[in-house]
């Protein structure tokens, strides 16, 4: 809220307030509606996100660093992701044959398997809770938008574009 000594703060308007509400519990609210179609799976977003990167990398492996970056999230909480998924059977890690600091998280035989099914629950939710509920221009628009976003917050590209 404006008070005094603000005078170098460009406050909100009434219309960007809006705006920005709308955005920030609209991505909450999806990324929780995704989250719950995946929980009848068994699954959280994250770890589909993790399987589903795995499953479209070449031989189905990616160094963790590299991984951490994509889904944006910190090596420690994928770390903590992966044991979980490793629990299940869907990933297996091994040491990178030409740096033994680095860690690759490999998807199993399984986990292909498991993204596979899944992935038909996910993309149902996303049509569900996002793709149909606009119009072919609203949806383009949207993610015309949140590029811009994206590439403002990693113009390095680190999340793999």
């Amino acid at each position: 809220m404006a008070g005094s000594g603000d005078d170098d703060v460009r406050w909100l308007s009434d219309s960007e307030q809006a705006s920005w509400r709308a955005i920030l519990r609209g991505t909450r609210l999806l990324e929780q509606a995704l989250d719950d179609a995946l929980g009848d799976a068994g699954l959280q977003l994250s770890e589909y996100e993790i399987i589903s990167m795995l499953s479209e990398s070449p031989n189905h492996r990616l160094r963790m660093s590299e991984l951490a970056d994509m889904v944006v999230q910190s090596r420690s909480r994928l770390t903590h992701t992966a044991k979980r998924l490793e629990d299940r059977g869907w990933v297996t890690r091994e040491q990178c044959s030409d740096d033994k600091r680095g860690v690759l998280l490999v998807l199993t035989t399984g986990g292909l398997t498991a993204v596979r099914d899944i992935a038909k629950i996910h993309v149902q939710s996303v049509r569900d809770n996002l793709i149909d509920i606009m119009t072919p221009g609203q949806f383009t628009a949207i993610g015309d938008a949140m590029a811009i976003v994206r590439d403002h917050l990693d113009p390095d590209e680190v999340s793999g574009h």
